[in-house]
């Protein structure tokens, strides 16, 4: 679609359901905004880099909403936070150095989404009581509690570079991986690992975008303003949404919404890679 004003707004649209997406998901909203803006235009290259800098306005705003309710584990945020940010301008290096001229980029990003959507379709263990371990649990408003797990500071560390790594190379904030990584490895329930998957998404956009901004053509700034300008009010809708929300239907809403995406995301991208 060329450039103009119903691009424009279209565009805007796009960004308000990134950040309904990101704030009530915890992954970052680009699994929407990336698709979303090759749909309008963009390069698959492209489309990596023009989506991160919309990250943080809609991380930082859903963040605000659920420190509130005190969801956010900021223990497990700085456990994952230094690997996550080397890995981030790593990944964001090699984006170029994967073959398919970014369309491989995009199929993998899929993959990840459709593993995230079978983690989500499992049902959530029972609860059970917090436990003096590495990262002492948080328990929020709303009686949730980390879960009996291995909670030490290096499998966070691990997660944490693991996203970081999908962030830069992917564009994808890294949330796919931490949400299922928080539940599966670190034992947290769903509303405190989607509200501390969101803070660490947002410092992860950072030396993402910074790097990607430094490599020519990486960004479209005209698609990147305007997704920007659209999550912040979606950010504060999806946030909302999600503390209100049963945590066994959302975990349930998480996976059939990741699930049709990838795979509507990947035949698209499979088709291009054939043309």
């Amino acid at each position: 679609m060329p450039a103009g004003p119903l691009r424009d707004a279209l565009t805007l649209v796009l960004g308000v359901l990134t950040g309904v997406m990101s704030a009530a998901f915890g992954v970052g909203g680009a699994v929407i905004s990336t698709p979303g803006v090759r749909l309008l235009g963009a390069s698959a290259l492209t489309a990596v880099g023009t989506t991160l800098p919309s990250i943080l306005p809609s991380a930082l705003t859903g963040t605000i909403q659920y420190s509130r309710q005190h969801l956010v584990n900021w223990r497990v945020v700085r456990a994952v936070a230094p690997a996550g940010i080397v890995m981030a301008v790593i990944g964001s290096k090699l984006s170029h150095s994967v073959p398919g001229n970014g369309h491989w980029l995009m199929i993998l990003t899929a993959a990840l989404l459709a593993f995230t959507a079978y983690r989500m379709a499992k049902s959530a263990p029972e609860t059970l009581g917090p436990t003096p371990l590495a990262l002492p649990p948080d328990v929020s408003r709303t009686g949730q509690s980390i879960r009996r797990r291995n909670r030490s500071p290096v499998v966070a560390a691990a997660v944490g570079a693991l996203a970081g790594l999908m962030s830069g190379l992917l564009g994808v904030g890294g949330g796919v991986v931490m949400v299922p990584g928080f539940t599966e490895f670190l034992g947290m329930e769903l509303k405190p690992t989607i509200a501390t998957s969101l803070a660490a998404v947002g410092i992860f956009a950072i030396p993402s975008t910074i790097t990607h901004a430094l490599q020519k053509g990486d960004i479209d700034w005209r698609f990147a303003l305007l997704l920007a300008v659209g999550v912040v009010p979606g950010a504060r809708l999806g946030a909302r949404a999600a503390i209100r929300a049963n945590d066994r239907g959302l975990r349930r809403v998480v996976a059939l919404f990741l699930g049709v995406v990838s795979v509507i995301y990947a035949a698209g991208e499979v088709a291009a890679l054939i043309r």
